[in-house]
C-alpha cells in the first residue's frame, strides 16, 4: 500500500510517497481503509522536527505523518465486538512515534480511538472532525465553564476554533468571538453571541462587550497574554498549542489541552454534525501523493477549514 512518511526533518519536499506492508491488526484493534485524511497545522510540526527538538516525539529512521480518517473498517482484531468490516467510521492517530499513520491507504487504530462516521458527512468532510473537535471539546472540558458564563475564542474562524464557539454554543455558553473582519457573519452562525475584530484592542474590546472580563478563553490562535488578559481574575484559560499556556496571573486556572483520542466523545461529535449541529469544513481536497502540495498551502494560511488528502 502507499503511506506519505518522512526520513528526515524539514520543508514540505520531505514528505516521501512510498509502498509499505499493509499492517495487520492486533487484539483491541481495527484496520481502515482511509478514504480521506485531513492535514493539520501539527503535521507540519512533525514535518518540520519542531515536535522533536520539544522532546515529543523521537527520531526515526521512517516517520509516519496524519492524525485524521475517515473510511471504511477492513478488518478487525480480537475483541473487538464494535465494529465490523463494511463499518464507515472516523479516527484519531494521536501516537506520535509510530512508522505509519494518517497519511496512507490503509491504519490500523485501537478501537476506542475509532467513532461510526457521520453519515451525512462526505469522507472528506468527516475527516476535519477527529483531531480538531476533539481538541474543542476537550478544551470545553478543561475550562469547565456553567451554563450562561462568557467564552472568549480566539481563532474562532479556523478549524479548533470554529468547533469550539459551536460546541460551546451547545452548552449553553456566550461566546466572544475573535477573528478576521470578513469572518463575523460566519461565526455568528456557529452560534457566537460577541466579535471582536483580529488586531483590535483585545482585553479592552472584550471587558466593553463583558464588563469584568470572559469568565474563560479557549486561546486557539495562540494570541497569549493579550487574551489572558481578557479574562477576569478566577477564571479560566485553555491554551490550545501545548506548551503555550502562559504564566496564570491574578488567580486565573491555565491549562494546556493535550489532545487524547476518545472514542465515545468522537461520536458524540459525529452526531452533532448528523444532527446540523457541528460544521465540517473542508477547505479543498488533494490526491494523497499531493502531500507536499498540501503543506505548502497550508503554510500560506488563509484557509477556512482544513485540507484533506485522499488516497
Amino acid at each position: 500500500m502507499r503511506a506519505v512518511v518522512i526520513r528526515s526533518f524539514g520543508g514540505p519536499e520531505v514528505l516521501e510517497t512510498v509502498d509499505v506492508p499493509v499492517p495487520a491488526t492486533g487484539a483491541g484493534q481495527v484496520r481502515i481503509r482511509v478514504e480521506a485524511a485531513g492535514v493539520n497545522p501539527v503535521d507540519a510540526a512533525t514535518r518540520a522536527g519542531v515536535l522533536a527538538e520539544a522532546g515529543l516525539m523521537t527520531a526515526r529512521r521512517v516517520q509516519g505523518i496524519g492524525w485524521d480518517v475517515a473510511g471504511v473498517v477492513d478488518e478487525v482484531g480480537p475483541g473487538v465486538d464494535a465494529f465490523a468490516p463494511g463499518d464507515r467510521v472516523i479516527g484519531i492517530s494521536d501516537r506520535l512515534d509510530v512508522s505509519c499513520a494518517g497519511y496512507a491507504e490503509r491504519i490500523v487504530l485501537d478501537a476506542d480511538a475509532v467513532a461510526p462516521a457521520p453519515r451525512r458527512a462526505t469522507p472528506a468532510e468527516a475527516a476535519t472532525i477527529p483531531l480538531n473537535g476533539l481538541t474543542a471539546a476537550q478544551a470545553l472540558d478543561l475550562a469547565g465553564l456553567q451554563e450562561g458564563r462568557t467564552l472568549l475564542v480566539t481563532g474562532a474562524a479556523g478549524a479548533v476554533g470554529g468547533y469550539a464557539v459551536e460546541l460551546a454554543a451547545a452548552r449553553g455558553l456566550r461566546v466572544i468571538a475573535v477573528a478576521g473582519a470578513a469572518d463575523e457573519e460566519t461565526v455568528r452562525k456557529l452560534g457566537a453571541e460577541f466579535f471582536v475584530p483580529r488586531g483590535a484592542e483585545l482585553s479592552a474590546s472584550v471587558r466593553a462587550l463583558v464588563p469584568g472580563g470572559a469568565h474563560g478563553a479557549i486561546d486557539a490562535a495562540v494570541v497569549g497574554l493579550p487574551a489572558l488578559d481578557a479574562v477576569r481574575g478566577g477564571g479560566a484559560f485553555v491554551a490550545v498549542i501545548g506548551g503555550a499556556a502562559p504564566v496564570p496571573l491574578r488567580g486565573i486556572r491555565v491549562a494546556n489541552v493535550w489532545v487524547r483520542a476518545d472514542g465515545t466523545r468522537l461520536a458524540e461529535l459525529a452526531r452533532l454534525a448528523d444532527e446540523g449541529r457541528l460544521t465540517p469544513r473542508v477547505a479543498d481536497t488533494l490526491p494523497l501523493t499531493e502531500a507536499a502540495a498540501a503543506h505548502r498551502r497550508l503554510a500560506e494560511g488563509g484557509l477556512r477549514g482544513r485540507l484533506v488528502l485522499l488516497p
